[in-house]
This record gives C-alpha cells, sequence and structure tokens, in this order.
C-alpha cells in the first residue's frame, strides 16, 4: 500500500512576524514597506553568503572580485583610473583606495601612470590578477547558476 504523503507550507516568513508586531505595537502606522524591504534585505545577505563562499575558495577577501571583475569587463589592457572605481564599486574614495591597497600588495593589480594624464594613475589587472579573475568567474557563474554547489561547504 502506499502512502501519498502532503506538506503544507506556511506562506508566512520571520517578516510577517514583524509586520504582526508592529501592528499590534502601532496599530495607526502602516508598517507594510517592512515587507518588502525587509525580504530583500534578507535575500541579499542568503546570496551575499552564497558568492562569498566561492570567493573565498579563491583566496580572495570580501569586495576584491568586484574590483578584479570590473577591470577585467573593461578588455585589454584591463586598466581604469582610480576615480572611476568610486562609483562602480558604490564606495568612497577613501574604501576605494583601501581595497585598491590591498589587492597591489597581493599582486592582483599594479598602479602605473596614466599616459594621457600626467598627474593621474591607473590601475591595471596583473597576469596573476587576471588569471585569478579568469578562474573565479567560472566558479562564480557556476554558483551563480547553481547555488546548492557550494551550500555543503557552508554547511548548510
Amino acid at each position: 500500500m502506499s502512502r501519498i504523503v502532503f506538506l503544507v507550507m506556511s506562506d508566512r516568513d520571520g517578516v510577517d512576524e514583524i509586520l504582526e508586531q508592529w501592528r499590534v505595537a502601532r496599530p495607526e502606522l502602516d508598517p507594510s514597506p517592512i515587507g518588502v524591504i525587509g525580504r530583500i534585505s534578507r535575500l541579499a545577505r542568503e546570496l551575499e553568503t552564497r558568492l562569498e563562499v566561492v570567493y573565498r575558495e579563491h583566496g580572495l577577501e570580501p569586495g576584491w572580485h568586484d574590483v578584479l571583475a570590473t577591470l577585467r569587463r573593461q578588455g585589454p589592457p584591463y586598466a581604469m583610473r582610480p576615480s572611476d572605481f568610486t562609483g562602480t564599486l558604490m564606495l568612497t574614495s577613501s574604501g576605494t583606495t583601501k581595497r585598491l591597497d590591498r589587492l597591489e600588495r597581493a599582486g592582483l593589480v599594479a598602479r602605473t601612470p596614466d599616459p594621457g594624464d600626467r598627474r593621474g594613475v591607473l590601475v591595471t589587472l596583473t597576469e596573476d590578477g587576471l588569471r585569478l579573475i579568469d578562474e573565479v568567474t567560472v566558479a562564480h557563474l557556476d554558483n551563480e547558476r547553481d547555488p546548492h554547489l557550494h551550500a555543503e561547504r557552508r554547511g548548510a
């Protein structure tokens, strides 16, 4: 005799509990924006956790992938002015400088004089940086296609 088992899944999540708490605590307020923003925030944290696994496996510190991938997408000679990163990476100029300093110490990028601006510099992928970002990109895209590939390494 075979049995059919139906699982009943709740359509409620932790954000629903928060919304309900606000409705009780402050019934005059409309907490509905928390539903959208709360779920987007939770999803963003989960996605970042899944992506960081691949980056760590390749020796990248948080934020390094974005810089290396940004340079790689430029095409040869894989170079940009430091100021161009500020908008692309959503960092302050000091945050960008710190990140570039660490990547340069790791030998993944180099700063060279900008031939088009005597006062400027260009940040360029080194051979090691190019090799690493090409390797990481394959694993990164595999992970984005199937995030379960790396779930066992996270203990999920």
